[in-house]
């Protein structure tokens, strides 16, 4: 097995992009449901206007010149091709810091952190395997643990014996179980939005975490549905994601729309447009709908399932939108630091980058 770490561009071929404009010109989209609202999922108006502006005027280009100016390898771990940004610091005591991201983001997500990140830490930022450049997956198996396995042995290659972790999303359940694998390296665990599952031992909660267990409550009721059929029938769905890219941005526009803060605005007046088509595009160019469904969520334990206590020093950074509740956290996790916050969402890196990177340079400013 190779261990060597091939240097890598973004290079889309012309033909796909014309091809992409043709689809988008030809596509049919549903007739509106009663009110068109996002309750009953996109809005047919909504995403008309979208798929409009992703035809005449989104510049994939610039996008792809963006992305190319982050220096960006792959590898082969355990028989997967690895995609991953590797940003080196020039401080001559910087501490590596591995960022993992989650779904239905990309290694995108953290393009506005990694400038002032970068000033103090060596930055490496993989592509989950199945998802985007580090896709589509070659077998079975690839639970969190084999992935944060396969991050140990990347930090190795990179000749990282001690460093830090961050996540969100996918990336906080893969962060940590990088320190149960390899507790004697990891120095730190920064989460956003560390997932909570509820298991009795409700009294005394603060009215903030009765919130956030109501809307906990709400997302097991109506929010589900994704995940139970990504988990149980991920190539079906590919079918229609890797067929049609109106398909695939509606499918990952829901989601943007219900995980950021406020709920009630539309994803794209909070989110820069051309930011979430490019997150779209990742997807889109490279097929991996299916794959990234069935790495991110066909686990081999039950969601909520109880596991290791991490050991590792872990911050918790909860936004307005999550819905973390530290006595929950703990069973998992060894906080030491737990900050929350009034505003912001899901997608941490994008929405409040200023924030998130103010929070990981403190919780790792005592650990170098």
């Amino acid at each position: 097995m190779t261990e060597q770490i091939i240097p890598f561009r973004i290079k889309v071929p012309q033909a796909q992009l014309d091809d992409l404009k043709e689809r988008l010109s030809n596509a049919r989209l549903p007739a509106p449901l009663p009110g068109d609202g996002w309750d009953t999922g996109v809005p047919t108006k909504w995403l008309h206007e979208l798929v409009d502006y992703w035809r005449t005027s989104y510049d994939w280009r610039a996008a792809e010149a963006e992305l190319n100016s982050f220096p960006q390898f792959t590898t082969v771990i355990d028989g997967q091709k690895i995609h991953f940004l590797h940003v080196r610091s020039a401080g001559e005591n910087a501490l590596p810091l591995l960022l993992t991201h989650g779904w239905p983001g990309s290694v995108a997500e953290f393009v506005k952190v990694i400038e002032p990140l970068s000033r103090r830490f060596h930055l490496v930022i993989p592509s989950l395997p199945g998802f985007g450049f580090s896709g589509p997956t070659n077998d079975s198996g690839w639970s969190t643990n084999r992935i944060a396995r396969a991050w140990a042995e990347l930090m190795t290659r990179l000749g990282y014996e001690r460093f830090g972790v961050q996540g969100g999303d996918i990336g906080a359940i893969v962060s940590p179980e990088v320190a149960r694998v390899a507790p004697d390296r990891v120095i730190g665990v920064h989460l956003n939005g560390p997932p909570a599952y509820p298991l009795g031992d409700n009294e005394g909660l603060t009215e903030v975490e009765q919130d956030r267990l109501k809307r906990f409550e709400a997302f097991q009721r109506e929010e589900m549905g994704y995940i139970h059929i990504q988990s149980t029938r991920p190539q079906t769905l590919a079918y229609g994601l890797v067929d049609s890219p109106v398909g695939q941005l509606a499918w990952i526009m829901d989601k943007f729309r219900e995980w950021t803060h406020p709920r009630q605005t539309p994803p794209d007046e909070i989110l820069d447009r051309d930011w979430l088509l490019t997150n779209v595009m990742i997807y889109w160019l490279t097929g991996t709908a299916g794959s990234a469904a069935y790495v991110g969520y066909a686990q081999t334990g039950a969601w909520g399932a109880k596991v290791e206590v991490s050991k590792v020093p872990t911050a918790a950074l909860v936004f307005a939108h999550d819905i973390s509740i530290r006595r929950y956290v703990e069973r998992a996790h060894t906080i030491t630091r737990w900050t929350d916050v009034d505003k912001g969402g899901h997608f941490a890196a994008m929405e409040e980058p200023g924030i998130l990177v103010q929070d990981v340079l403190e919780f790792f400013s005592d650990k170098a």
